[in-house]
């Protein structure tokens, strides 16, 4: 399979293509399907390529003591957890609305499935590709039945070890060959020193034929964009319209000013990977014109002369003439006329 697919209708990511960019809203919109529409515009207007929310079907993501047990944290919207997931739960109609409002605007939407009935849903609403959230990537009966659906999937990769994650790339791959993996620690907000950039040079080795990402937690924007810089194909940032609001992901999601700013970092960067071919650019000339170096006579050297080193020096020289790399290759020829000290030694003077 080439490193390279189609994750979006018309948008191919791997290879030589642009960065995708994932703007997560996940539950950054406080419950509110208005405010969920402003943050899928403010995506939009940053330069993001796709706004990602975070469904659960919660019966089948929660146990009934888990949804029962009571929740005091000041981020809470209700007296136990399951209330306070209720609260922050979009409806399938909901879903539907805000899909409708996405395509209106020009911007891809999808969500991370949390369970599999959640999955069920996000395939009937026709969403461009799976996301899998880093608590599902050791979960191998999801995986494979999300895999089987062949539609492109985005694997975070959070919580797992490489062992783990070989296994998930090989439990993936037998069904579906167009997926992703993003690295990732689970951690809100994440220290810099636990982000691990490195990881995805070994997913890169250890997964040749798949685009690797980074989904990431930190503060600020430096570095996700050096992931872009060591090849990242898909980034994934938590926003939000104010880190204050009350949630836990918002002290780790960046405003609207940090995101724009971070989709003009990355295409930056992006246009200055550029070329691995070294070789002088046309837009070095004037400086080569006025600052390169050529070979000239370091003594009057008469016609006939054979040439030896000492007799060279490397200076700035009107005309231009031999390149200093190439001073080794006069050693042992001749001129063909006299040169005077400190002027230029040209092609045309050598027998």
């Amino acid at each position: 399979m080439p490193l390279q697919f189609e994750l979006c209708p018309g948008r191919m990511i791997g290879g030589n293509h642009p960065c995708f960019i994932i703007a997560e809203i996940g539950q950054n919109h406080q419950g509110d399907i208005e405010i969920a529409k402003q943050m899928i515009k403010m995506a939009k207007d940053c330069g993001a390529d796709c706004a990602k929310f975070q469904k659960s079907e919660l019966e089948y993501k929660f146990s009934k003591p888990a949804l029962a047990r009571p929740y005091n944290s000041k981020h809470s919207w209700g007296k136990t957890y399951g209330e306070h997931k209720r609260y922050l739960e979009f409806s399938h109609d909901q879903y539907r609305e805000l899909k409708k409002y996405a395509a209106k605007i020009g911007i891809f939407l999808t969500a991370s499935g949390m369970d599999e009935m959640a999955v069920e849903f996000l395939h009937e609403l026709d969403v461009p590709f799976f996301k899998v959230a880093s608590c599902d990537a050791n979960n191998f009966p999801y995986l494979e039945k999300t895999a089987k659906k062949g539609r492109p999937m985005v694997v975070s990769t959070g919580m797992q070890s490489m062992e783990t994650i070989q296994r998930v790339y090989k439990t993936v791959k037998e069904y579906n060959q167009n997926f992703t993996l993003l690295q990732c620690t689970s951690a809100y907000p994440l220290d810099p020193k636990d982000v691990n950039l490195s990881v995805i040079k070994e997913y890169q080795k250890e997964f040749p034929d798949v685009p690797i990402g980074y989904s990431g937690h930190e503060q600020g924007i430096y570095i996700t964009v050096a992931a872009v810089a060591m090849g990242a194909k898909v980034v994934e940032r938590h926003v939000t319209l104010d880190k204050t609001w009350k949630g836990n992901d918002h002290e780790a999601s960046l405003e609207p000013s940090e995101l724009a700013e971070l989709v003009r970092a990355i295409r930056l960067v992006e246009l200055a990977m550029g070329s691995p071919v070294k070789q002088m650019l046309p837009c070095e000339k004037s400086c080569h014109d006025k600052l390169g170096k050529s070979v000239v006579a370091k003594v009057d050297i008469p016609k006939g002369t054979e040439l030896k080193l000492d007799m060279f020096a490397v200076k700035v020289g009107e005309p231009k003439g031999i390149p200093p790399e190439n001073m080794q290759e006069l050693v042992g020829k001749k001129l063909k006329v006299d040169v005077k000290e400190d002027n230029s030694i040209l092609a045309n003077m050598i027998e």
